[in-house]
């Protein structure tokens, strides 16, 4: 691995969340806005199982910690948007992480997003009753 890092960053984003995750050398400590991530993410087992998935898959839960700045949407978007930002801040710690990370899906980002609501219709797609008569 490089050590030459202090730290490395990540960006990710999902739906209308945005995360900077930032790894530095340490104890496996995760923060989310200035709060634990068990706290932040309300104890929720899958999202905090989701985000230390990358880490996982290289067994580096207990030597890097992980500070994650997140904004916008829910906890839902904002959990796949860190766990991408990790993930592109292994492939930037170490490029041979690359093909693991590709292979499980996590350097994708997921791009679907809310449609907007058009004229005339009372959401994106649902139109008002047909009356014949």
């Amino acid at each position: 691995m490089n050590q030459i890092y202090r730290s490395v960053q990540g960006i990710g984003r999902r739906k209308t969340s945005i995360a900077k995750v930032n790894l530095q050398v340490g104890s496996g400590e995760i923060w989310i806005n200035k709060k634990r991530a068990s706290n932040y993410l309300q104890e929720n087992p899958a999202s905090l199982l989701a985000i230390q998935t990358p880490l996982q898959l290289f067994n580096l839960q207990t030597s890097y910690d992980t500070i994650i700045e997140v904004k916008g949407g829910g906890i839902t978007g904002q959990t796949s948007a860190i766990q991408l930002g990790l993930a592109r801040a292994l492939y930037k710690l170490e490029n041979s992480y690359k093909d693991v990370l590709r292979e499980k899906n996590l350097l994708t980002r997921d791009s679907r997003i809310k449609e907007r609501k058009k004229y005339g219709l009372k959401k994106a797609r649902k139109a008002p009753q047909f009356s014949k008569r």
